[in-house]
């Protein structure tokens, strides 16, 4: 039911973007009526409504149906994050701390290669 009502609405927006595209603009009317003196409105005189007028119309009333029909027919098919549930199996646990053996991540201080004395150095000699 979704497939068809998808393939339906994709006909519907391609059909309806032809009919819009195929009309001719209704602005052109609009440069003279400011300065042409033309005794239209703004927009241009309102003729009767043509046979491109009435099938767009038409279309984009199926094209907002079907709009309203996916809708419904999403709704009532749930949400996805509601149908993919983790098993208990697969749900990530904690990574295990890896213990050091003792001294393993102290650096051994060396030994200077001139120990010091316990003496202070003496006075230099003056003259």
């Amino acid at each position: 039911m979704t497939t068809l009502l998808v393939i339906v609405h994709i006909v519907i927006c391609l059909v309806l973007i032809g009919i819009v595209l195929v009309q001719g603009g209704k602005g052109a009317e609009l440069g003279s009526a400011f300065g042409g003196g033309s005794s239209q409105t703004l927009f241009g005189a309102r003729g009767a409504a043509t046979v491109l007028g009435k099938i767009t119309t038409v279309v984009a009333v199926i094209f907002m149906i079907t709009s309203l029909l996916l809708t419904i027919v999403s709704i009532k098919s749930g949400s996805v994050v509601k149908e993919s549930v983790i098993p208990e199996k697969v749900k990530t646990q904690p990574a295990k701390q890896k213990t050091l053996p003792p001294g393993a991540g102290v650096k051994p201080v060396e030994p200077s290669k001139k120990a010091p004395s316990g003496k202070a150095p003496a006075k230099p000699k003056t003259k």
